[in-house]
């Protein structure tokens, strides 16, 4: 099991730098358009689902 929950944290670091990346290229004349906006609240929410991965894997590898 902690080896997959490693596997998932990288993949939503991943996906959010993938996210992070299509928000940086569709900025217009402005960062402050909805999908700029969009894009950087998935990345967001995708770094703190793959900390929470990372956290809850060394807890699991700290008690081994």
């Amino acid at each position: 099991m902690a080896n997959s929950l490693l596997f998932k944290a990288f993949i939503y670091l991943l996906m959010a730098v993938i996210f992070i990346y299509v928000a940086v290229q569709s900025k217009g004349e402005t960062i402050w358009n909805p999908t700029t906006l969009i894009f950087a609240a998935v990345a967001t929410l995708a770094f703190g689902v793959a900390l929470r991965l990372l956290g809850k894997y060394f807890r699991i590898k700290k008690k081994k």
